[in-house]
């Protein structure tokens, strides 16, 4: 009989169009930003405008999402932290 594993973790891999979740609701508030936009400045050039720019973050953002390592930076705090003295100099008498 086959023993299956259970996978708690199933949320840090979900993908909706490609996305994870949170470039996902990036990319949902990105639209519905564009749709109030078109709403109270209704042209056609804004209306081309707004979907070059939702078209260009989706692409942007899929390759983010491809390629990780476009955003990867420098860790900001350090791997261990200590209290040992940095330098030779003895700052106390004995």
């Amino acid at each position: 009989m086959k023993r299956y594993e259970i996978y708690k973790d199933i949320r840090k891999r979900a993908v909706i169009m490609g996305l994870p979740i949170s470039l996902f609701a990036l990319m949902m508030t990105s639209v519905i930003g564009s749709l109030l936009f078109i709403i109270f400045s209704f042209s056609l050039l804004v209306i081309i405008s707004v979907f070059l720019f939702n078209g260009g973050l989706y692409v942007i953002l899929t390759q983010l999402t491809k390629h990780p390592a476009l955003l990867h930076f420098k860790k900001v705090f350090p791997t261990t932290i200590s209290n040992k003295r940095e330098s030779q100099l003895q700052y106390e008498k004995d």
